[in-house]
């Protein structure tokens, strides 16, 4: 054998033995290369951790299969890809897309069963070109795991947004969405919350979806306060095996030993979520011959525990330019009486320019005779959360309200340096109690004046919580309004309280990621159609043409001498 055979042969045996050297340490090392600008599929440290909890075969059936609109095509290769970063770091995710369509015989069935277990469709208006068309979709998955079975929604709705914007949304949830999906069935429930009843709270009909979707997740149950009145030290000892309490929308006022147990238990480290009402008025009591009611303060006893929290809830409502559509009557009475939309200023719609984690890429929020939260320098680190638009103020109580008020015109000047009044206030810090250097309402050995690092959320709205009825007295869904047929994202904002206050946090850090997606402009595509298809299809093939006569040209020119 010559000598430059054996070099090459050398070489040949070298460059087999790296290739074989990189592939067993690529088999014993994973990592995936996420080369978007965003790192869109990058998965967080929770959705890792979260996977990492999957023991057990896990399937997901995710519903956008078959002729989709457009943009959902969009959202469903988004929602494949990041399945796939799933799958890629735990084997046992399996999905897969069907089209419950697909069989017209059994697409009614199907559609049936899919509304039976929660998975309500929507309807796209699909233009194609001027052609208007209509295509039902499913943007759910389910998810099962150990016979537990869990709906996540794959569709984020956005109040006012167009379908692309939806779907933009969509994409930036997407993580959150199957990561809190796969959470629920995967972990096992650890803290507990509490719901505070005895002073007149909101009813369970009213907060059942708030209840059920918080139920998913955590331990949850009635705590009554009735029984510190015969025994305050069993009430705070069985308070205290609760991480949290809700207190939604009390209307009697609260004793000094009620105040005492709720004090200890926040000074001890339990979080708490006041949804506080300051002012007595309801919408229903607008809803009778002269369309008016006395809105009038309300005495909780409260305002002395706040004080030392750093807060003050003003007796006042909120009036806001930015107010909820509401629908009145209009016209004669009788078969002559119209509808019309109108601007209810005193439902604020609140929309978040906070960057906290908890309202970050949050839609709208409604309030409902909201009240103004002052906050107060005690050491205690206060962040607002949300705010009234800069065109708002403060109406002072006792005061008339009356439906008349719609036709009311105003103008900027009303509301200058007026607006931007804080309705939510997130509280971090070490809390002193109330009583202390006070003489305690009852004796308590173990009383703590100053607490340790503890936090609550205080919202100047009891109504924020509370979900409306239809005509079946149902409970609809937890932010949609039935008078304006408006989904507003109270549910999403409660929930992100929750779980922050429990320091869920690293699924809000989910849902707070930005995305860029960059999505085609359709009135842009249509106004240039015909160009857009001559640049992409037209001018490829001009080009290729004019390099085939110009080569054929050279080639004659060439040869033919």
């Amino acid at each position: 054998m010559t000598t430059s055979k054996k070099k090459n042969l050398k070489s040949v045996l070298i460059t087999i033995a790296v290739l074989l050297l990189l592939n067993i340490i690529g088999s014993s090392f994973f990592h995936r290369f996420d080369l978007t600008k965003d790192k869109r599929y990058t998965l967080s440290t929770t959705s890792l951790n979260i996977i990492k909890q999957v023991k057990n075969p896990l399937s997901i059936k995710v519903y956008m299969q078959g002729d989709l609109p457009a943009e959902f095509k969009r959202l469903q290769q988004e929602t494949k890809q990041l399945l796939e970063e799933f799958q890629a770091y735990n084997k046992n995710i399996i999905f897969e897309f069907v089209d419950p369509l697909e069989n017209k015989d059994e697409s009614m069935d199907n559609i049936k069963e899919l509304y039976r277990k929660g998975l309500t469709p929507i309807n796209i208006a699909v233009d194609d070109k001027g052609k208007q068309s209509q295509s039902m979709v499913f943007p759910w998955a389910i998810a099962v795991y150990d016979n537990k079975e869990v709906n996540i929604p794959l569709l984020k709705n956005i109040m006012g947004a167009s379908t692309t914007q939806k779907v933009i949304g969509s994409v930036q949830h997407l993580e959150y969405s199957i990561a809190e999906g796969l959470n629920k069935i995967t972990k096992a429930k650890q803290k507990k919350i509490a719901v505070i009843k005895g002073n007149g709270e909101l009813q369970d009909i009213v907060m059942a979806k708030f209840l059920l979707q918080v139920r998913e997740s955590y331990h949850i149950g009635p705590f009554t306060l009735d029984s510190v009145a015969k025994n305050p030290i069993g009430s705070l000892e069985a308070l205290e095996k609760y991480d949290l309490a809700v207190i939604a929308k009390p209307t009697e006022t609260f004793t000094d030993a009620e105040k005492q147990v709720l004090d200890q238990f926040i000074i001890n480290g339990g979080k708490t979520l006041w949804l506080i009402d300051q002012v007595s008025a309801e919408m229903d009591s607008l809803y009778n011959a002269s369309g008016a009611t006395l809105a009038y303060p309300r005495d909780l006893n409260l305002n002395d525990m706040f004080f030392k929290y750093g807060i003050r809830i003003n007796p006042d409502l909120v009036k806001d330019e930015q107010g909820s559509p509401i629908k009145l009557a209009t016209g004669e009475q009788g078969s002559a009486t119209q509808f019309q939309e109108f601007n209810w200023k005193f439902a604020p719609q609140v929309y978040p320019n906070s960057l906290h984690p908890i309202v970050k890429n949050l839609g709208g929020i409604k309030f409902d005779f909201a009240n103004p939260i002052d906050t107060l320098k005690n050491g205690i680190n206060k962040t607002i959360l949300l705010q009234s638009s800069q065109y708002s103020k403060k109406i002072g109580t006792p005061t008339e309200i009356n439906l008349n008020s719609v036709a009311e015109e105003t103008s900027p000047n009303d509301y200058l340096n007026k607006g931007n009044i804080p309705l939510s206030v997130l509280l971090e810090g070490s809390f002193h109690s109330i009583f202390e250097n006070r003489v305690l309402p009852f004796d308590q050995k173990t009383f703590q004046a100053t607490g340790k690092d503890n936090k609550m959320i205080v919202i100047g709205d009891g109504d924020l919580i509370k979900n409306q009825l239809d005509k079946n007295f149902q409970p609809v869904e937890l932010g949609y309004d039935q008078r304006s047929g408006n989904l507003y994202d109270n549910k999403d904002f409660l929930i992100n309280c929750i779980n922050y206050l429990l320091d869920d946090n690293g699924l809000i850090n989910i849902r707070s990621k930005d995305l860029d997606l960059p999505l085609l402009d359709k009135e842009k595509v249509y106004e240039n159609y015909t160009r857009t298809q001559f640049i992409t299809i037209g001018l490829p093939i001009l080009i290729l043409l004019l390099f085939g006569v110009l080569f054929t040209f050279l080639r004659k020119r060439k040869y033919s001498k």
